[in-house]
This record gives structure tokens, sequence and C-alpha cells, in this order.
């Protein structure tokens, strides 16, 4: 069986994008490149909502050939190049999902929890969620998310940015870990999640 894990960067004031969703004011740094790749290198499945998707079919696809990209960057373009997404959309089209048609599947949200169940019941890598909070957060309140990846940064947003949990049903968590990248300032605090 394998785990749902989600993954979260946030402001310290629990926010997940500034106003008008911009997420450019959230506190990044190297440590979100290396926990982003870490992840990939074990994740079977990428699992992404619509708008965080398509921020990845952007940027992404060009990176792996850019001699001026750092060569982390380099890898997890490969990395999101090769692996396994499913995008839960009632929108988006398989002609949306170019260049990464050959690897990517679009389901309509009226069929994610069962799809998530199917993906959860296979063998392999983890299925992971990066960003995507509408789908995480709802995913979270069926009990379909195994283990919650938040990570902290040293910025305040303020109450115009979007909160990390939005509409998710009562959880309990029990933390597994706490991390530090050298040279970051991000702490990433990994849950196991229990239905409250």
């Amino acid at each position: 069986m394998r785990k749902v894990v989600v993954s979260q960067i946030l402001s310290l004031d629990g926010r997940i994008t500034g106003p008008g969703g911009d997420v450019m004011v959230m506190p990044f740094d190297d440590g979100f490149s290396d926990n982003n790749a870490e992840l990939l290198r074990g994740a079977g499945t990428v699992l992404l909502g619509r708008t965080t998707f398509e921020g990845f079919r952007d940027y992404w696809p060009d990176v792996r050939d850019d001699p001026d990209q750092p060569e982390l960057e380099r890898e997890i373009s490969r990395l999101n190049w090769a692996v396994d997404k499913v995008v839960v959309s009632d929108t988006l089209t398989a002609e949306d999902t170019e260049p990464w048609s050959a690897t990517t599947r679009v389901v309509p949200r009226v069929q994610a929890h069962e799809v998530v169940r199917s993906l959860r019941e296979e063998e392999g890598g983890d299925v992971v969620v990066f960003g995507s909070h509408v789908l995480w957060n709802d995913l979270l309140s069926h009990g379909l998310v195994d283990e919650l990846h938040l990570l902290f940064g040293p910025g305040v947003v303020g109450t115009d940015g979007i909160p990390a949990f939005e509409d998710a049903a009562p959880a309990r968590f029990r933390l597994l870990d706490v991390h530090r990248w050298e040279g970051s300032d991000l702490v990433r605090l990994r849950y196991a999640v229990h239905p409250a």
C-alpha cells in the first residue's frame, strides 16, 4: 500500500500564498528544492490540482536542458517529466497536458476519491501532492492523506493570503520528525495523519 504525502510551503502565519494568490511571496530558499527533489525521487505518482499542474507544466519542462539552471533544478525537471501524474480537474483536457501527455492523466473531481483510493492500494512509490491546497484539504477531510509535510519559512504574509487549512474536517497529527537543511531557513515538520 502506498502513502499519500502532501508537501506544502507556508509562511509563519500559516498562509500558502500572498494577496491575490501570489505564491512568489512565500519564503522560498534552497531547502524548498531539496525537499521537492527528495520527494520526487521516492514518488510513484504526483497528484495535482489544475492550478498547480498548470504552473508546473508552464515552468518545469524546459529546465532540464537549461545549462544556466542549477543541477538540482534540472534533476527536478527530469523527475517531473518521468513520473506519472494525475491531475484532478473538470476543465483540463488531455491536450492541455502537453508536453507531458504521455505521463499525465486527467480525472474529474467526482472521481478523485475513488482514484486516490485506488492509487493507495497499488505497489510502488508514494503518491505525492505538491501545493494543490484545495485538493489536499478535500482529501484530508475524507481520510485520504497519510502524511503532511509542512515547510515553514521566515515570513509573514498577512490576512490577505490564503490559509493552508480551508474547509478541512478536524484531524489529528503525530509528529514524525523535524528537518532543517543546511543553509536553509525552512523547517519541515513531517506529520502522520490520524482522523479526529
